[in-house]
């Protein structure tokens, strides 16, 4: 029979604030794609039709280059927060679960690296 109450039992199982950083990041992440995703549909629309020379000096401009990176880094740093939940709550089994999130801020780490380098080299290009 064991004789330790409920909060001795559930001490040294982790703090119940860890994961406020993390819920902060996910909410703080969202609100600044709101005007980086209105700014990219509204950059988008603008761009219909254009031929390749008018995106490139389009995209040539300092604030266009810089949010459009921002907006690569914002996002895939949102879906990493997102994705590392889904993980957490529905993979089973430590290896697994580890590997997974491993695999998956590998792509997204590679992925915004990518669009970060194709917006310097079409920007700088002439």
């Amino acid at each position: 029979m064991e004789l330790r109450s409920s909060l001795g039992r559930a001490r040294g199982l982790g703090s119940a604030k860890e994961g406020v950083g993390h819920w902060w990041a996910q909410r703080v992440t969202a609100i600044a794609l709101v005007p980086l995703a209105i700014w990219f549909v509204c950059a988008a629309i603008s761009l219909l039709g254009a031929d390749y020379s008018t995106f490139q000096a389009w995209i040539s401009e300092f604030g266009n280059a810089l949010l459009m990176i921002l907006t690569a880094l914002v996002l895939f740093y949102h879906a990493h927060l997102g994705m590392q939940v889904v993980i957490e709550d529905y993979v089973h089994g430590e290896a697994a679960r580890i590997a997974t999130l491993l695999i998956v801020k590998f792509v997204l780490a590679a992925l915004a690296a990518s669009c970060v380098l194709a917006v310097i080299l079409v920007a700088l290009r002439s």
